[in-house]
C-alpha cells in the first residue's frame, strides 16, 4: 500500500525504534479522540448488582493507540491519533455510562465496593480498522460470574462493524464508536435477560 508509513506506525519488526520514532519525530501532537456511552435504547427497572473489572486485551490494545489492521494482515498504530485513556478503561468508563443510561444504576466498578451479585468480565479481542474491509471492526468475550462462587452463569461473543469513510483520525474513530454503540447495546440487553 502506498505511503503506509506516513499514516501508520507498524507493530511488527522493528517495532520499539517505530514506536520511539513516532512518540519523539518532530511531527505535531497527536489529536486526541474519545469514545461515547450508547443511549438509553430501552429503559430497564431494577436488575442484580454487577460489577464491572477493567477489561482484559492484548498487548498492542492496551493503551492509548489506535490500532489499524493492514491490508497485509499487521497490526500498525495510526499516526498521529490516540484514544483519550488506555481502551480497557475507555471501555470499562463507557459500559457503565451506559447501564447507567438506562436507568441501572447497581453497576460499578471493583473500587466502588458495591456489594454485588455478579461481575461482567469483558476480554476485549478485537478492537480496530480493517483496510482490506474498510470498517471499524469491535469483537469482545463477555462472561457473566456468579460473585460467591465464580461460577459462569452465562457467556457470549460480541461484535460489530462499521464503515470507514476514510482511514484517518476522524474516520477511523467515528466508526469504532458507532461500533462499540452497538456492542454496548448488546452487552446492556443481554446482562438483562434471564440465563
Amino acid at each position: 500500500m502506498p505511503h503506509l508509513s506516513r499514516r501508520f506506525v507498524l507493530l511488527s519488526g522493528a517495532a520499539s525504534s517505530a514506536l520511539t520514532v513516532a512518540g519523539c519525530g518532530g511531527g505535531s501532537a497527536p489529536t486526541t479522540f474519545d469514545l461515547s456511552p450508547a443511549g438509553a435504547a430501552k429503559r430497564y427497572v431494577g436488575g442484580p448488582t454487577i460489577v464491572v473489572p477493567e477489561p482484559t486485551t492484548i498487548f498492542a490494545l492496551d493503551s492509548e493507540r489506535i490500532v489499524i489492521r493492514t491490508s497485509a494482515g499487521d497490526l500498525a498504530y495510526l499516526s498521529r491519533a490516540q484514544w483519550s485513556d488506555r481502551l480497557p478503561r475507555l471501555f470499562q468508563a463507557r459500559l457503565i455510562q451506559t447501564f447507567e443510561n438506562q436507568g441501572r444504576p447497581a453497576v460499578g466498578r471493583p473500587v466502588d465496593r458495591l456489594s454485588s451479585s455478579y461481575q461482567l468480565l469483558i476480554d476485549i479481542r478485537s478492537f480496530e480498522a480493517r483496510e482490506a474491509n474498510r470498517d471499524g471492526y469491535i469483537e469482545v468475550a463477555a462472561k457473566i460470574v456468579t460473585t460467591a462462587s465464580g461460577n459462569v452463569r452465562k457467556a457470549q461473543l460480541f461484535s460489530a462493524s462499521t464503515p470507514v469513510a476514510a482511514l484517518d483520525g476522524s474516520g477511523v474513530t467515528a466508526a469504532l464508536d458507532a461500533s462499540l454503540g452497538k456492542v454496548l447495546l448488546d452487552i446492556t440487553a443481554w446482562t438483562a435477560a434471564p440465563g
